[in-house]
């Protein structure tokens, strides 16, 4: 179980519950800089527009958004998708196509889809985070190359590479022994400008956020995607914003657990949706990459003790006035302090406990963990969560299948009656097989369905296979208590079948005759 540090709770009883919002919203806009500048450089467009992304949809998810706490922004598992699109087509279809994003994640909200989020198995969840741990951990590696002569890159070596980890480690040491000590201010905010001002008024050569881009600007304007109104557009942006919805949903609807996890409270999910919706409408229109939660900055700030909305708001606040007045000032921060600031969060992000879980959990559910965070790390995060909930149903079929069984008695004709017991489906069919001896078995036979229900075609098949097998054998089958549509389905038991109308059960099995 994820839980809140413990001086989270010093820091609440000793300062004002807004003053630690507004102290983490601060904290929490500086480390969106470098990362909205980041994944703009890999969604292939201008700085500003991951900048102004991340303060659009951290302000509107904060506003309207399901869950107090969660900070929202430009992503970058929304990052590597709009690429492609960005290069072949444009900027102007990205706008549109973030647009459409929100329209569909709207919608989603709308019908109340939301809430089967809740069905996400555990070790699927546990996979997403550690493999987010690792993702947050690797995006900062990328801070220590710098570009050749020859626009290629290269690592960092020398005193450059010394200095940005000694700075780094110092920003770690801040954070972590600092609340030993003094619990009035957050021990991120301190480190932050203790780095700083060591870098600044110290002279010390090092990498800076205005490295980066520059993040001077202006406020965003009112901008209708320059794209034709017509069937071809949507043919082209539809697939991308189908697939934009579905990561940033899949995204924030687990950051969203994961956070109700920490604070012991509940999110509304569909509300989530609908405020993740409207936000990237908003932001489409006002020339922003769109984006989703961000597990990160989320945990920045759900440590810090900030659990309101009010933290969400005051972050892209602080980041529009960055971008309006105090350029000059953030682009001198270093990038050490906030590489050790994202190092902190992936090490609190990672949930070292999962560890002490081999050998005492099952190890389909260790599998899944793994997978999970494996793929997250190689691929994405969508493919990761669809990967663990298929292989998590796929134990749970496999389980299912084991709990298939009969109970055999003999009627007042002296007959064998097998009653079955669990649902037969694909995965129990070959149970099923095997739980039958028609070579010793009695002339006349019964195997009763009261207790169990025909699922699929695979049932089907496994039925009349059954019962081809008592024929080879001289012998006479009676099929009780199954569905009118297992009648019109069945081929070589269908004349088996005992029909009871007042006793039959009436279920649809899954077969496509059946359409």
């Amino acid at each position: 179980m994820w839980t809140v540090p413990c001086e989270v709770d010093m820091y609440l009883r000793n300062i004002p519950e807004i003053k630690i919002n507004l102290i983490s919203g601060l904290i929490v806009a500086l480390a969106l800089v470098p990362e909205a500048i980041a994944f703009a450089f890999v969604a292939h467009v201008h700085p500003l527009v991951g900048l102004y992304a991340a303060f659009m949809v951290s302000l509107i998810t904060s506003l309207i958004g399901g869950r107090p706490g969660m900070i929202s922004g430009a992503a970058g598992s929304l990052a590597v998708v709009m690429v492609a699109l960005v290069v072949q087509h444009g900027v102007e279809y990205l706008f549109a196509t973030v647009v459409l994003m929100g329209v569909l994640q709207i919608a989603f909200g709308l019908l109340k889809l939301g809430k089967f989020i809740r069905m996400v198995p555990h070790p699927v969840m546990l996979g997403f985070v550690n493999g987010l741990a690792i993702v947050i951990f690797m995006a900062q590696l990328g801070h220590f190359k710098v570009t050749n002569a020859d626009g290629s890159l290269s690592w960092m070596q020398g005193a450059p590479l010394y200095i940005m980890l000694g700075l780094i480690v110092l920003t770690l040491l801040i954070i972590y022994i600092l609340p030993r000590f003094v619990k009035v201010v957050p021990s991120t905010l301190v480190a932050i400008v203790v780095v700083s001002a060591l870098v600044i008024f110290g002279g010390i050569e090092t990498k800076t956020v205005g490295d980066l881009a520059s993040i001077k600007g202006d406020l965003p304007s009112f901008h209708i995607a320059d794209v034709p109104f017509n069937w071809d557009t949507l043919r082209i942006i539809f697939p991308y914003s189908l697939i934009l919805a579905g990561v940033g949903l899949i995204e924030s609807l687990l950051t969203l657990n994961l956070i109700d996890d920490m604070t012991q409270t509940r999110g509304k999910p569909n509300r989530m949706c609908v405020g993740q919706g409207i936000a990237n409408v908003v932001t489409g229109c006002f020339g922003g990459m769109g984006g989703c939660a961000m597990i990160g900055q989320s945990m920045i700030n759900v440590t810090n003790g900030a659990v309101k909305n009010l933290s969400g708001i005051a972050a892209a606040l602080f980041l529009l006035s960055f971008i309006l007045f105090a350029s000059e000032w953030i682009q001198m921060i270093p990038l050490a302090a906030l590489i050790g600031l994202m190092f902190m969060v992936s090490e609190k992000t990672f949930e070292w406990g999962s560890f002490r879980l081999f050998g005492k959990v099952p190890p389909a559910d260790v599998l899944v963990g793994l997978t999970v965070a494996i793929v997250t790390v190689f691929t994405d995060l969508a493919m990761a969560v669809i990967v663990g909930v298929i292989i998590s149903a796929l134990v749970f079929a496999w389980q299912q299948a084991k709990h298939i069984n009969v109970k055999v008695t003999t009627d007042e004709h002296n007959w064998k009656v097998y009653e079955l017991h669990g649902a037969l489906f694909f995965a129990s069919t070959h149970n099923f097989a095997s739980l039958f001896t028609p070579k010793e078995d009695p002339a006349e036979v019964v195997i009763d369905f009261k207790f169990s229900q025909v699922k699929d075609h695979s049932a089907i098949a496994a039925i009349d296979a059954l019962a081809e097998r008592y024929t080879w054998a001289g012998k006479k089958l009676h099929l009780r208590h199954l569905s009118p549509d297992c009648m019109e389905l069945l081929d070589k038991a269908k004349g088996m079948i005992e029909v009871n109308v007042l006793e039959d059960p009436n279920y649809h099995p899954a077969d496509n005759r059946l359409g």
